[in-house]
């Protein structure tokens, strides 16, 4: 297997379209009712603060950003691993990367939402140290909310 790629990238570049077209489609797919990545609560890639791909081979596997809240918060935002890359790290380590980042850029606190037929996201979660807090947006395709203390 080759290595993992994990940088910085335009959001709009060709790449990081063509992950996130197969990330919505896949919440199309598995979320109750649908999904549609205009509804309010996404964000367009462009309001990111860092835009994040994981490349194996120059193909993009995964995609990952960084949404700054306030001085010391960040939100991640469009987390996700081709199903063909999953169960071998790649999520680990994009989140590590993002959380690297976030540190980078100063924050102490970062948080994200995700739906709860994503199990397999909560689950990674739970394991890098996010703990379940309350709402804090009106995403409506959200049902956990989660936050994590960074230190340098």
């Amino acid at each position: 297997m080759s290595a993992l790629d994990i940088r910085a990238e335009a959001p709009d570049s060709p790449a990081s379209r063509a992950c996130l077209a197969a990330y919505f489609a896949e919440l199309d797919r598995r979320f109750e009712g649908g999904f549609d990545p205009g509804t309010k609560g996404y964000t367009d890639p462009k309001d990111a603060g860092v835009f994040y791909l994981a490349l194996r081979d120059a193909q993009p596997i995964a995609c990952g950003a960084l949404k700054r809240i306030d001085a010391a918060t960040f939100e991640i935002k469009r987390m996700w691993v081709a199903p063909a890359a999953r169960g071998q790290g790649v999520a680990k380590a994009l989140l590590a990367a993002l959380e690297a980042e976030a540190v980078r850029l100063g924050a102490t606190r970062i948080v994200l939402d995700t739906n709860k037929a994503l199990a397999e996201a909560h689950a990674l979660y739970r394991k890098a140290g996010y703990r379940e807090i309350a709402r804090f947006n009106d995403n409506p395709y959200a049902h956990l909310w989660f936050e994590k203390t960074l230190s340098a």
